[in-house]
């Protein structure tokens, strides 16, 4: 770098744009039935740019329909127990305390904690507006006991989610065996 580089660099306003802080008692607890989400950002201070949640899993559940995104990334960082992840083909992943799974765009996939231990993961979702789908879930499901696999592939609608048919096929043969 030449020195009228070092000089413009020198002289440019640092931002003061603030940080969040989310303690470990606090952000936005939406009931989805059975599963508590804890948001934690909603991408209002990330330009829509990622949004972020904890979510905590019961012991035997399973979780959403098998579905893929068109318009989202995810990621999934497992904090607590061990969680299933689902994939065409019958295919399993345990993850476990500490292990990240990364689910891209058009990657059908679901998860469940089928264990005898509450599970928990941190979520990550690019762009933030699905974060949205959590909260409208949670309105529609003020008055269940467990998620609804009807109410969920509804919302899912909405946040150009689809539902992986043939992944919910192999899903229910297995669990006929």
């Amino acid at each position: 770098m030449d020195d009228e580089a070092r000089q413009a660099l020198a002289k440019m306003k640092m931002p003061r744009r603030p940080i969040n802080y989310v303690s470990a008692k606090s952000g936005e607890i939406l009931k989805l039935g059975h599963i508590t989400c804890r948001v934690m950002e909603d991408g209002s201070r990330t330009d829509n740019r990622i949004g972020s949640a904890e979510f905590t899993v019961p012991a035997g559940t399973s979780g959403p329909p098998a579905h893929w995104h068109e318009m989202h990334d995810e990621t999934f960082l497992v904090t607590q127990g061990t969680i299933r992840f689902h994939a065409p083909d019958n295919t399993t992943i345990d993850a476990k305390t500490g292990d990240y799974v990364t689910v891209p765009i058009r990657a059908p996939h679901t998860f469940s904690n089928p264990f005898e231990e509450e599970a928990k993961f941190f979520n990550t979702f690019t762009p933030a507006f699905y974060i949205d789908y959590f909260k409208i879930l949670a309105e529609v499901s003020k008055s269940d006991e467990r998620m609804s696999k009807e109410k969920n592939l509804e919302v899912m609608a909405r946040f150009a989610t689809m539902p992986a048919g043939e992944m919910l096929e192999e899903m229910a043969k297995g669990e006929g065996k």
